[in-house]
């Protein structure tokens, strides 16, 4: 089994939300934790990195500005584009749509999501990523709720 940082950080979210987004154990307990769990050192090591720059992430998201107007479009570079595919695009925008995501909290996503040392990301990752965003930023209670029923009903289907 070829494990990933996203699925790290998929154990990690899906084992620890409940502790609150200031949850933070000792590193080397929890690297020991994930290992006896099957992941690889340096997944675990790359999803320390990359939860390290969410937090840094949420520190600086308050001093940022709104980043578009209403009914502006984002145009994706062609690195993003090819990391993440028109049906996730698509979604990003849909969440932008239905208020969400605001331009920052969608910013942040795609900053996390190019994070990720993958070539391309598929609409469940997304969403993972979607997910641990909002749970992070200050003041997106609801977008977070409507968002983890979202994720947790899709894998609560594929379970029946």
């Amino acid at each position: 089994m070829k494990e990933n940082v996203i699925d790290v950080l998929m154990y990690l979210f899906e084992n620890y939300m409940d502790e609150g987004p200031e949850f933070n154990p000792d590193q080397e307990t929890l690297a020991l934790e994930l290992s006896q769990a099957g992941f690889p050192r340096g997944e675990i090591n790359k999803a320390f990195s990359w939860l390290e720059g969410l937090s840094g992430l949420r520190e600086r998201a308050g001093q940022l500005p709104a980043v578009s107007k209403p009914n502006s479009l984002r145009v994706y570079s062609p690195l993003e584009r090819e990391k993440i595919f028109v049906e996730a695009r698509g979604f990003i925008l849909f969440l932008e749509q239905s208020g969400v995501l605001d331009s920052v909290t969608r910013e942040l996503v795609i900053d996390r999501v190019m994070a990720l040392e993958t070539d391309e990301i598929d609409l469940e990752q997304l969403k993972w990523v979607i997910l641990m965003v909002l749970f992070n930023q200050p003041g997106q209670e609801h977008a977070y709720a409507w968002m983890e029923d979202l994720v947790f009903e899709g894998f609560q289907d594929r379970l029946h």
